[in-house]
């Protein structure tokens, strides 16, 4: 069985709340630590096998490979995540503007805020990423049209004997 389809099955079988709190609370400290590696040694390449990228970050390669999971929209190229086996080599240079927006928008604030950012993007750059995230997300809603108002389909005519007429 590949790794990914493995890693999948195993969040497929959480059950319970418990179950679910226990994998994420095991699992997230990791990925911590992980991030707090990159970025702080401003590793931007990881590359080499899966196995002994996972070694290098005290993981299994399963784990290894929900981390890859998680940071694959963040890769410059992502990587074909249901190919991958213990041994597959893999090159993966990280977007670093990419992975703090994508972090965001995961709402993992105990990530985009870690202080390892400061070595990588300047708190300019970070809040403007921040703000331009924000703003992405605002629902703008458009002008209503009054029905005694002029048609924007430029006819002349209100828009109630108009487009609005249905």
């Amino acid at each position: 069985m590949k790794l990914y389809e493995e890693w999948s099955k195993q969040l497929e079988v959480l059950d319970t709340q418990a179950d679910y709190d226990k994998f994420w609370g095991d699992y997230l400290p990791q990925e911590t630590t992980v991030y707090q590696k990159l970025i702080g040694e401003k590793q931007q390449v990881m590359e080499g096998t899966i196995e002994a990228l996972a070694a290098s970050f005290d993981m299994e390669a399963l784990t290894f490979v929900g981390f890859l999971d998680g940071i694959n929209e963040s890769l410059e190229e992502e990587i074909d995540l249901d190919s991958l086996e213990a041994e597959t080599e893999i090159k993966a240079t990280i977007n670093w503007e990419k992975l703090l927006w994508n972090m965001h928008n995961a709402k993992a604030d105990w990530l985009y805020d870690l202080e390892e950012w400061d070595g990588i993007l300047d708190e300019e750059k970070r809040k403007q990423i921040h703000k331009d995230f924000n703003k992405s997300k605002q629902v703008i809603k458009p002008k209503k049209i009054g029905r005694n108002e002029p048609c924007p389909c430029g006819s002349g005519k209100k828009y109630k004997k108009c487009c609005g007429a249905n």
